[in-house]
């Protein structure tokens, strides 16, 4: 398998006006502004759209690949623009799940407050129906696997399995996937639950913690979006630093392995200056060929609006 090699790019900030269709072979900039939607956090591809969820908002937000809001549905029931920060479920991380004709979008709440945080829904893409997800028992049995501070921030189906990431933070300096049988999808109480440990940063002042997940199922890579906030814990917010992609080869076969470490960093601010303090939060593949992989990536920074990019990955 081949890994990426010369990262070629193109970035696309937020549509609100009208924009101009790019051709696939330019590779040139379009600076347009920000999207009035709040704190995206995780976004999710499939069959042409993107479903974006805001940590702390109310409703979920499709777009179509130019980033035209096409459709909006409300996932909690709340009056104004941000859910409040003490009562928020903080839906950071989602995961698409197809089976028998059906495709499913689930949100998962982080897990950092007890109670409002152990939530999540289950939305079905076709039907554009929504059922609550009672998460409680599942972190508990996590917090037993042995992590201390959960802060569940990305999700990914990967080999039947579904693979969540808890995201460390400078008080608590470790990044942990979370692998978890299917049958947590039937609620089957007896799945099991496997904790994979990232290396250990040593570098505790510049802790770079895990914030989405992505599978690219053609070449089996694990992307995951990474980054730097000055905070202490998994509930205060801090000052934004640098965000990277981290890409782990092979991942199917990993995951029963011990601590893993990417195989790939890329520095997206040395990429394009553009991308500073831009905290990125999720990341989704809407393209794979045999020459690069396509992502859109969504950034929250803090005030109460969201950036969208999308970048190609040469696998050449």
């Amino acid at each position: 398998m081949r890994k990426p090699g010369k990262i070629c790019f193109y970035i696309f900030i937020l549509v609100i006006v009208a924009s101009c269709r790019q051709k696939d072979s330019e590779f040139r900039f379009i600076e347009i502004k920000k999207l009035d939607y709040p704190s995206a956090s995780a976004v999710e591809y499939h069959d042409g759209k993107l479903y974006v969820m805001g940590d702390d908002a109310p409703n979920m937000i499709v777009l179509d690949t130019n980033f035209s809001i096409i459709d909006s549905t409300t996932i909690i029931l709340h009056s104004g623009n941000r859910i409040p920060k003490d009562t928020k479920p903080d839906l950071e991380a989602s995961a698409i799940y197809s089976v028998n004709n059906e495709t499913l979008l689930f949100l998962f709440g982080s897990g950092s407050l007890d109670p409002f945080r152990n939530s999540g829904w289950k939305y079905n893409i076709q039907a554009k129906t929504k059922d609550n997800l009672y998460l409680q028992p599942t972190y508990a049995k996590v917090k037993q696997a042995g992590i201390e501070q959960l802060n569940i921030e990305g999700a990914a189906f990967v080999s039947g399995k579904l693979i969540l990431v808890n995201r460390g933070n400078k008080g608590y300096p470790y990044n942990q996937l979370i692998s978890i049988d299917e049958s947590f999808l039937k609620n089957d109480s007896s799945y099991n639950i496997a904790i994979v440990p990232f290396d250990l940063q040593t570098d505790t002042a510049l802790f770079k913690g895990i914030s989405g997940l992505t599978h690219a199922k053609q070449t089996d890579q694990l992307i995951m979006t990474v980054s730097t906030e000055d905070t202490r814990n998994a509930y205060d917010d801090g000052a934004i630093g640098k965000s990277y992609l981290w890409i782990i080869d092979n991942i199917s076969g990993k995951l029963n392995s011990g601590d893993i470490k990417p195989d790939q960093i890329i520095d997206l601010e040395e990429i394009d200056s553009r991308f500073k303090s831009q905290k990125i939060e999720s990341a989704t593949v809407i393209e794979e060929t045999k020459d690069f992989i396509r992502l859109v990536l969504v950034a929250d920074n803090d005030d109460g609006s969201s950036t969208i990019f999308k970048m190609s990955i040469s696998l050449k």
